[in-house]
């Protein structure tokens, strides 16, 4: 038996002018005496007349509506979902592995937001539809899974059949990763709120005097993030700069001992010293992370967090031949003898930086020339 799809009226705003909304339709249509409401404001407005014009709808309104272009457009009595979360069924498209924690755009009927897959719950066999507990995603699989978006976006679940029930995943460079259907919405706890503060970043670091950032620190093992680092807090320390070093082995200690190396250990390895970074900067600190961090997703989400200027990104750029030859921890021997899988450069990957604020050829540069360099950059 099939599903019937819904009747529901639902439209991409395209453009507003004072009493007039024109609107690309995406299902069902909008009557004359209807009540619209555009999602993205929450504003409701009686339509008075329709007319087409150039393929799409334009609607005279009861009263002037401030909305954005690409809000969906609904009938007030059969609203979508307007929130930030929800279980999805997805399609795995891409040769790139699916990793939980890491950072997707999202379009849902033109609706563009930033996406994480917070909860990858199962696989699903196609075959016998079994379920199935999985850590990571390969081509052409099917999962069940938790999304997280920056933002709120309208959408229906995926027994509507409408068009806002529809995503796709894509890439920071745009290629199409998965599709998928949403299943129903997931609801934040209705008790937990943002508390506004009376202390904020500006007043805390007018206190310490100092502009606070994140210098984050790139590279292979051995390529000298780690030493650069050093010289980095104790110079700035020397000039009186309130700056705090968060160093990928001593965080390993703590914050993050329950991680190992796998892809997706490394992607939440790199989201909460993010965040970590986010709440320092927020105190006024100068903060120096030194970490492989070695998907440049995670290094595009991590940036994400930060508003512009605070971020700077410095690539320690050294061979893998060079890394291997200093060798200070004797990790490079451990991954030769077989002791060490998942190591970078070797059986997982290493993204170069493509635009780093500060690149530093480590081969031709001293650690402490690096450190003045990111120091003046500053």
């Amino acid at each position: 038996m099939t599903e019937e799809k819904s009747s529901a009226f639902r439209a991409r705003l395209i453009g507003v002018a004072g009493n007039s909304a024109t609107m690309e339709v995406l299902d069902g249509e909008a009557r004359s005496s209807d009540e619209l409401v555009f999602c993205g404001s929450a504003q409701t407005r009686k339509v008075l007349s329709l007319r087409e014009y150039n393929g799409h709808t334009m609607a005279e309104l009861d009263s002037p509506v401030e909305a954005q272009v690409g809000e969906i457009v609904a009938r007030s009595v059969e609203r979508p979902e307007y929130v930030d979360q929800f279980e999805a069924k997805i399609f795995w498209m891409s040769e790139r592995e699916m990793l939980p924690g890491r950072s997707y755009s999202l379009i849902c009927a033109g609706q563009s937001v930033d996406a994480t897959i917070s909860k990858l719950k199962y696989k699903v066999e196609e075959s016998s539809g079994k379920h199935i507990a999985a850590n990571s995603i390969a081509q052409d699989e099917t999962f069940i899974a938790n999304l997280s978006l920056d933002r709120n976006i309208a959408f229906d679940p995926g027994s509507t059949r409408l068009e806002t029930s529809r995503f796709e995943l894509r890439s920071g460079d745009s290629k199409i990763l998965a599709r998928g259907e949403i299943r129903h919405s997931l609801r934040r706890a209705s008790n937990v709120h943002w508390q506004a503060l009376a202390v904020d970043k500006i007043a805390r670091s007018k206190l310490k005097n100092q502009t606070p950032k994140i210098i984050w620190l790139t590279g292979l093992s051995a390529s000298g993030k780690s030493t650069i680092a050093n010289i980095i807090e104790k110079k700035l320390l020397a000039m009186g700069k309130h700056a705090y070093l968060l160093d990928g082995d001593n965080v390993r200690h703590g914050l993050n001992k329950d991680l190992g190396f796998t892809a997706a250990d490394r992607v939440e390895n790199i989201r909460r010293i993010a965040e970590t970074s986010k709440l320092m900067l927020d105190a006024g600190l100068i903060v120096i992370a030194s970490f492989i961090s070695p998907f440049r997703a995670e290094r595009r989400m991590a940036r994400s967090l930060f508003e512009e200027g605070e971020f700077i990104e410095v690539h320690v750029d050294a061979s893998l031949a060079l890394c291997e030859e200093r060798d200070p921890k004797g990790l490079y021997k451990k991954v030769r003898r077989g002791a060490i899988t998942n190591f970078t450069g070797f059986d997982s990957p290493y993204d170069r930086p493509e635009k780093p604020e500060i690149r530093i050829d480590t081969e031709t540069v001293s650690a402490e020339e690096a450190a003045s360099r990111i120091i003046d950059y500053l």
